[in-house]
């Protein structure tokens, strides 16, 4: 990558990072639907001009039916998840299994799209979702008093979320190949934003939430999520969606450090073991162990 790339690449991961830290300050003021709502909601009305600007309205009505599911799949359904398990867990838990992501994905296109696994791949899928559920089995990164039940249910949470996220990049390949990125981006966000409006008004919170939570969801939406998406298509443009998906890497380092340095939070031994695990195996079965090993022998 050159430099600009790689800078690019941290502010995204630091933007998505933050993304975890809002939604845990957020959530329990908005509940998960009214939250998730406003963030698509908002990402959508940030989006909408960018895409009217670029001309590629005419993608997104060629593609609007695929479009429109992708929203449901890679932003309604997995925004829901990880704002209800920000009730519960912390910001720096939930973004490590968010990095699973691609595990999950390489499995589904194993099984949906007959993606070839090398025996590097099987190692990573092996060893990644040793960490994924060794890491939910020792329920770590719990806020204090929460109830077992609540706890597992959390995790599930997040486990179904990344699940989702994994299922839509494959559908994306199978069926937006030919879409513009921006216009996925942005019909994604009016799917999921016309799938959440019913519940974001029916699950309205009680007590109105303060006007500094207010501007943590406007961040949450415009920035991690409207502006993200921009970024991300991006670099798929600029480095491939090879180098692109570094970024699952580097989330969780911004997503812990962002919840230690603004709600305290900290992660035990065997979690940062569990992070470590993930990561492992999220690089070798997604072949970036495999892709840098390469280069150094092709400068070699």
């Amino acid at each position: 990558m050159k430099a600009a790339d790689l800078a690019e690449l941290c502010a995204l991961a630091a933007l998505w990072g933050g993304s975890f830290l809002f939604t845990r300050i957020a959530a329990p003021e908005f509940g998960a639907f009214a939250l998730a709502g406003l963030r698509v909601i908002g990402a959508m009305l940030a989006l909408l001009p960018v895409l009217a600007l670029r001309g590629e309205t005419r993608s997104l009505a060629a593609h609007w039916k695929p479009i429109l599911w992708v929203g449901v799949t890679n932003s309604a359904l997995p925004f829901v998840c990880f704002a209800y398990a920000a009730l519960t867990i912390g910001a720096g838990l939930s973004s490590i299994f968010n990095a699973a992501s691609p595990l999950f994905g390489a499995v589904i296109g194993w099984l949906w799209l007959n993606d070839r696994l090398s025996a590097s791949r099987t190692l990573g899928l092996v060893i990644g979702f040793a960490g994924v559920f060794g890491l939910a089995w020792s329920h770590a990164g719990v806020k204090d008093g929460a109830d077992a039940l609540g706890t597992t249910l959390a995790i599930a949470a997040c486990l179904v979320g990344t699940v989702s996220y994994g299922y839509s990049a494959n559908f994306a390949k199978r069926h937006l190949a030919a879409a513009a990125p921006i216009a996925v981006a942005t019909g994604s966000q009016i799917g999921a934003a016309l799938v959440l409006v019913v519940p974001t008004v029916l699950l309205w919170p009680a007590t109105p939430p303060g006007v500094a939570t207010w501007i943590e969801v406007a961040l949450l939406a415009v920035f991690c999520t409207g502006l993200a998406y921009v970024m991300y298509f991006r670099l798929i443009a600029h480095v491939g969606p090879a180098n692109a998906i570094t970024v699952t890497f580097l989330v969780p380092v911004f997503a812990v450090a962002w919840g230690a340095l603004f709600l305290g939070e900290t992660l035990a031994a065997d979690t940062l073991a569990g992070c470590a695990v993930i990561l492992l195996g999220t690089a070798l079965a997604t072949g970036v162990l495999q892709r840098q090993r390469w280069l150094r022998l092709q400068r070699g």
